[in-house]
């Protein structure tokens, strides 16, 4: 049953005091008209909870948005939500088409700094989140007295004599909740091996992210990218104020699974009574990386579930740590975004998290 104002419903009841259960919980779908966001599709979610975001069609059915009770979770840059057409593979352009969001999708057969890899040149984390879905759909149906809402869509990253990936995506929620589910299958439609890469860029912002917030993490080690990360890495968890001309700092988590195979990760703000979580399966996505960036304007706490790190794909193949995907193979990635919404929420997550540290 749908839980709603403090009270759980059944179909019935609710179907008895509406016209259309549009009325509470829907997804619709639009199309932007303005400026470099033009012809970029999207469905916006809205739970009935409080809890709305939006998913861009044409940009990977990536989250671009999301709020509770209007407060909002995720950071959003300076760009808008620029179309796809736009993207410029070469060397850091990628960051010219970085929204921000709740969720921006990085791979698929490269992520993470640019570099040279086997004598081929490679920009800013990838291709993938810029590719408008194909077969992109959406709708709502009744599962007995739960109603899901839900979105998909397929992208490929692929060309001829290059590598050829397919991601399909489908997001759900249900009315009455404050997360929503991704369930992605990456497949090789080639006939080569080719380089998997695949990191979530979840980036949270204000007021999630504010004077005091913390990054709650079951890491049994926290490692320093370089220097600037090194400089207060016992602090790596305390956000604050921001800061003019701040240095991004970037930490590699190794977190342990809890009982259900899954692990959970968040930033909380205390103060507040609200924060935003992340449960996803290490054994699809191995890697954690936490990108804090405390500048002004620039400023957002990244949490990034992956199965590679950010240093290039050169890195990660001279340290065996690249992923392959063989010809007509799939993979399956599966995670839990989702808001804390009150004090409680909060200590008992807090509570999972330290239960999963062990």
């Amino acid at each position: 049953m749908a839980n709603l104002w403090g009270k759980h419903w059944t179909k019935r009841e609710l179907l008895e005091r509406v016209g259309d259960i549009s009325q509470i919980a829907d997804v619709r779908k639009s199309v932007l008209a303005d400026g470099n966001n033009t012809g970029v599709e999207v469905f916006d979610f809205a739970t009935g909870s409080g809890f709305a975001f939006t998913v861009a069609a044409g940009r990977a059915m990536d989250v671009v948005a999301a709020s509770y009770q209007g407060k909002a979770l995720a950071w959003r840059s300076s760009v808008g939500d620029p179309h796809g057409s736009f993207y410029d593979p070469e060397g850091l352009e990628w960051l010219r088409q970085f929204f921000g969001g709740l969720v921006a999708t990085c791979g698929l057969s490269y992520a993470g700094a640019a570099c040279t890899d086997e004598g081929k040149k490679l920009g800013i984390h990838g291709r993938i989140g810029n590719v408008p879905a194909k077969r992109a759909n959406f709708g709502g149906y009744w599962e007995g007295d739960e109603y899901i809402l839900w979105a998909s869509g397929v992208m490929r990253e692929s060309g001829l004599f290059q590598d050829e990936l397919e991601l399909q995506r489908v997001i759900s929620t249900k009315l009455g909740a404050n997360s929503f589910t991704i369930r992605d299958k990456v497949v090789n439609i080639g006939w080569h091996t080719t380089p998997l890469m695949i990191l979530y860029h979840c980036n949270y912002g204000f007021p999630v992210v504010a004077d005091g917030s913390e990054v709650l993490t079951p890491a049994v080690k926290v490692t320093p990218r370089d220097a600037d990360a090194r400089e207060g890495a016992e602090t790596y968890f305390r956000l604050h104020e921001p800061v003019k001309d701040y240095r991004e700092k970037c930490y590699y988590h190794d977190v342990n699974a809890g009982s259900d195979g899954r692990t959970a990760i968040g930033i909380v703000n205390r103060e507040m009574g609200i924060g935003g979580y992340i449960r996803y399966r290490p054994e699809q996505l191995p890697r954690l990386i936490q990108w804090k960036q405390m500048g002004q304007g620039w400023y957002t706490c990244g949490l990034e579930p992956a199965n590679c790190l950010v240093e290039g794909r050169d890195k990660d193949r001279a340290t065996g740590r690249l992923q392959f995907i063989e010809p007509q193979e799939e993979r399956v990635f599966e995670l839990e975004l989702g808001v804390l919404t009150n004090q409680e929420e909060i200590a008992q997550f807090e509570a999972e998290v330290n239960r999963i540290r062990g």
